[in-house]
């Protein structure tokens, strides 16, 4: 993690507590010539653009106060959306029978992309139930072999 995001972290976690939200993820990168610091916020109802408000609000006020940043950039505070990143273990365990995607670092039985519901998390293996054209297949994959995870929006 970046000096800059760990910094962010620190400063928001108060706003966080007092507010009930969880932080997701924070951003820091370059695109274009421009810098954008991203703050994705959640909590078990879901947020909503005043959540998002307040926590920019505030949050801008301590980063003008301390100002860890030497440059412009600009602030974003939102939603991680409906297909929102999976990190810590705290995430997979709430993502239980939900549909996700994960990428692996290696392949697990020649593949490393997984789509289907999350039905088990121990702490140190992911269990996905995947669909193989009409049958079903739990695909077991070690924590530490997951490059990339979130959920997954399905239509059917």
């Amino acid at each position: 993690m970046s000096k800059v995001t760990e910094v962010v972290e620190e400063l928001a976690a108060p706003i966080f507590q007092e507010l009930g939200l969880e932080l997701v993820e924070i951003e820091y990168v370059k695109e274009g010539k421009s810098w954008f610091l991203r703050v994705y916020i959640d909590k078990d109802a879901g947020v909503d653009i005043e959540d998002c408000g307040i926590v920019s609000e505030r949050l801008s006020e301590k980063l003008d106060e301390l100002d860890p940043i030497p440059h412009n950039y600009f602030l974003e505070v939102s939603s991680p959306g409906a297909e929102r990143p999976l990190k810590k273990a705290k995430d997979f365990e709430k993502a239980i029978g939900k549909n996700v995607f994960i990428k692996t670092y290696e392949p697990i039985d020649g593949e490393n992309k997984f789509e289907g519901k999350l039905v088990g998390f121990d702490g140190e293996q992911v269990t996905v139930e995947i669909k193989i054209k009409t049958r079903k297949k739990s695909i077991e994959i070690p924590f530490e072999k997951v490059a990339s995870a979130r959920l997954a929006v399905t239509f059917s």
